[in-house]
């Protein structure tokens, strides 16, 4: 079943404890972020500690309500411009609460290698996100089966990764 829409906005609303994504790509083309990495790649930057938008007011109320929302982006060194840009966005979503952590698999084998990207909701629902080599999204389809492999799968990406803020102090971004 592919989400979209009403359906795929209820999953962020409608989790209960956890909401937990891999992201493994180098680079998502975002249309709603087009704007954004133009300001970017004209070196415009954020004030991390006065950025606020509804995804950050979204990581409070989660928090407020007990909730856990966290993501591991496997990454390799050099950093993409993409992943330089979405950086900037991420310590202020750590400060609001989001769990983001960093699995840099530059020079070692990627333990999770040819994993697809995903969303798992409360460890009971997993939602493929399907993507174009280029980080174009072709659809999100929910993952019908048993996910034992896709908390294995996060289990490996916690343990293999960092959190956000420790690793941007070791690269120094």
């Amino acid at each position: 079943m592919s989400l979209d829409g009403e359906a795929w906005q209820a999953k962020f609303r409608e989790f209960q404890t956890e909401a937990w994504r891999l992201e493994t790509l180098p680079a998502y083309n975002v249309p709603q972020e087009a704007e954004e990495l133009r300001a970017f790649r004209a070196g415009e930057r954020i004030d991390p500690r006065a950025h606020s938008n509804e995804y950050t007011n979204d990581l409070k109320r989660v928090r407020g309500e007990g909730k856990v929302k966290g993501r591991v982006h496997i990454v390799t060194r050099p950093l993409s411009e993409y992943l330089r840009y979405e950086f900037m966005y991420y310590l202020p979503h750590v400060w609001a609460g989001e769990d983001v952590r960093i699995m840099d698999v530059t020079g070692r084998p990627n333990p999770l290698a040819g994993v697809t990207d995903y969303w798992m909701f409360d460890k009971k629902e997993v939602v493929l996100m399907n993507y174009l080599p280029d980080g174009t999204q072709t659809d999100r389809t929910v993952f019908e089966g048993g996910i034992g492999l896709f908390i294995e799968y996060q289990r490996v990406a916690i343990a293999e990764s960092v959190p956000f803020e420790e690793y941007v102090k070791g690269v120094g971004i």
